[in-house]
């Protein structure tokens, strides 16, 4: 929070490190000093701070969506394959569903396809209300505690919700071309039943910052759309909740050296998952010059804490966008540490951020 207020001269190591442990649990391959530890207890012996609280309460974190009475949902599973049917006035919206290697549940084939799918989902969204649950973020804050600012991210923009979730990217670029009004009615569905939702987030008074989970790749929006569709979505939200009080960052972890020019006005604090070359698309100078003083949530390449990648390499990164970004900088892998990872790596990384911050103090003192 004193970071987002501008009140300290101090980095935050953040690395989200969820995902290597329940993978490497899940498969009897953590390391034998981390076996018997539960995740906290891994953030507390590797020192480092935890942002998100799914892992406590499942995805999406605290939003819940309800529909109306009039939408009948089936479920019809064969196998590895599962069908989820939305009946509405004008049809029948088909999802399909494939059982991935980790337990999950993945789209293999999007429900809009068809202008006509197009008027069945505008229904369907406008039978549709997404909301808060209070219990969820409450449970988050106390499995977090006093080792950071529980947070959970928002449902996506209109336009990133039908690219990544509903249309595909191919899709959607195509309905856009053919119709766009269609497109642009589903759009607006789709924002208007977030509105209870963020009602809710301001009322409830205790969320302090908020994540905008977007995934942002300029392989997907391009800047002509994300300047038509997204930046307007943006600035709506956004002002909702700072108004509120509440601060807010956005989720870019893709390409996005097209959309380096929109950065620094966008209408968030910060800006999450910069990744920057070697794996992104952009120098750690490009990234500074684009995002001003606005916060940068991660920064380091995942591929640096992969074992086979050079240590001093890793060290020598770290240490400069420490000198680039601070104080403005809550440190951490972008976007997560992967599976294969040397979590050693982030006590490394996590022994640097406080030789950097007891500098930080002696100079200041």
């Amino acid at each position: 929070m004193r970071i987002f207020e501008k009140k300290t001269e101090e980095v935050l190591f953040q690395p989200r490190i969820e995902w290597w442990y329940q993978y490497n649990k899940l498969r009897g391959t953590l390391p034998s000093r981390y076996r018997k530890m539960t995740l906290l207890e891994l953030f507390d012996d590797l020192d480092v701070s935890i942002r998100y609280f799914s892992y406590a309460t499942g995805l999406p974190g605290a939003i819940g969506l309800r529909h109306s009475k009039k939408v009948k949902i089936r479920e019809k599973t064969k196998g590895k394959t599962k069908f989820l049917v939305y009946s509405t006035p004008k049809g029948d919206l088909v999802e399909e569903l494939k059982k991935s290697s980790d337990g999950a549940w993945r789209i293999s084939k999007f429900p809009v396809k068809t202008a006509e799918d197009i008027e069945k989902a505008i229904w369907l969204f406008e039978n549709t209300s997404y909301f808060l649950i209070k219990e969820n973020f409450e449970k988050g804050e106390e499995f977090v505690g006093q080792r950071g600012e529980p947070q959970f991210f928002v449902p996506r923009s209109g336009y990133q919700h039908l690219a990544i979730e509903l249309m595909g990217t191919e899709n959607l670029i195509y309905a856009l071309a053919d119709f766009p009004k269609k497109v642009e009615r589903l759009m607006q569905a789709i924002d208007s039943s977030y509105d209870v939702l963020y009602e809710e987030i301001i009322s409830y008074g205790r969320i302090r910052i908020i994540n905008f989970g977007e995934n942002i790749d300029a392989n997907i929006v391009s800047p002509r759309y994300f300047e038509r569709y997204c930046i307007p979505f943006y600035e709506k939200r956004s002002k909702q909740l700072k108004k509120a009080g509440i601060y807010t960052y956005i989720h870019i972890d893709g390409s996005f050296k097209p959309l380096l020019g929109y950065l620094k006005d966008l209408p968030f604090d910060g800006l999450e998952a910069l990744t920057p070359l070697p794996q992104g698309d952009v120098t750690l100078e490009e990234m500074k010059d684009s995002i001003k003083d606005k916060i940068l949530l991660d920064g380091i390449p995942a591929i640096m804490f992969l074992p086979d990648y050079p240590l001093k390499k890793l060290e020598e990164f770290t240490e400069r966008i420490m000198e680039l970004f601070h104080p403005n900088l809550i440190l951490g892998a972008s976007d997560e540490v992967p599976p294969p990872a040397d979590i050693e790596r982030v006590r490394v990384v996590s022994e640097m951020v406080k030789d950097f911050n007891r500098k930080v103090e002696n100079f200041e003192g």
